[in-house]
């Protein structure tokens, strides 16, 4: 009789078991407790939350694909759109950085209102790379696509996370979150944008979470919040959730201006 009796699996180390519909639960509590365990160890208190387009390039990229559309006769028409659209991506990084140099100044064992993004590429490349500029910290709530979405090289090693599940990462990107930039996106950045302000909206945020709309233009044309006044879709006074700008000084003085009046005299707050 043979005596070859394989050694019996722990539960935990079940992978078949873990990675079953049984076992839910366990990974949904696992895209909890693990990112709590590293914020922790990292002494990050809480975040400003950069938003935005996977697709945006940054200014080189953009003006040499211009230029490459020029001489070889490709798209010249496309390039010049992402040409201008870069801008944004420069507003995000130079933006990011400013804020990382003013947070780093605040710092006393606890880290405090450091930059997160979706820590892809586009518009969460450039604001994690201008905090990696600055030489802070940054976050990078990553997500798992089959297109897209891959992490971007300046996210810092022990702050890049890979998530499942969307509501899971959404969650951790307004637990933290003290204030949120939302630069031109496309369904993934408007969803984030109207789950924030529905949150706002319904007071289910206790705390003081002011929001920038940044790119005057092209949120002007894409999203008419006026003809929800006009329908009584939403109340006047809505509008005022929003701080919409195109200047990154004018986006900085009212961001450092709500966390000094309301996350740092009055530290703390809940979802």
């Amino acid at each position: 009789m043979s005596n070859d009796h394989s050694k019996p699996v722990k539960a935990y180390c079940n992978e078949r078991f873990l990675n079953s519909r049984d076992a839910r639960t366990l990974r949904l509590l696992s895209e909890y407790v693990e990112p709590e365990a590293r914020f922790e160890e990292m002494q990050v208190s809480d975040t400003i939350v950069f938003m935005g387009s996977a697709r945006i390039p940054p200014g080189d990229e953009a003006k040499a694909a211009l230029e490459a559309a020029e001489r070889d006769g490709g798209d010249i028409e496309a390039a010049r759109e992402w040409l201008a659209m870069s801008r944004y991506y420069e507003d995000a990084r130079t933006l990011a950085g400013r804020l990382t140099e003013w947070s780093k100044g605040l710092e006393e064992g606890q880290r405090r209102f450091v930059v997160c993004t979706g820590g892809g590429p586009g518009i969460m490349e450039a604001a994690n790379r201008g905090a990696s500029e600055a030489r802070g910290l940054n976050v990078g709530l990553n997500i798992s696509l089959p297109f897209e979405q891959h992490e971007n090289p300046y996210v810092t090693h022990r702050l890049a996370f890979e998530f499942h599940y969307f509501f899971m990462r959404k969650f951790w990107f307004v637990y933290l979150a003290k204030a949120i930039v939302i630069f031109p996106g496309g369904f993934g950045t408007l969803d984030e944008l109207f789950e924030v302000m529905t949150l706002i909206q319904t007071v289910k945020l206790k705390k003081k979470l002011p929001v920038v709309l940044f790119g005057g233009d092209y949120w002007n044309e894409v999203l008419n919040l006026d003809a929800l006044v006009r329908h009584r879709m939403i109340d006047p006074e809505d509008l005022d959730l929003l701080f919409r700008t195109d200047s990154v000084d004018e986006a900085f003085d009212f961001v450092t201006g709500q966390l000094t009046q309301y996350a740092l005299a009055r530290p703390g707050g809940t979802l």
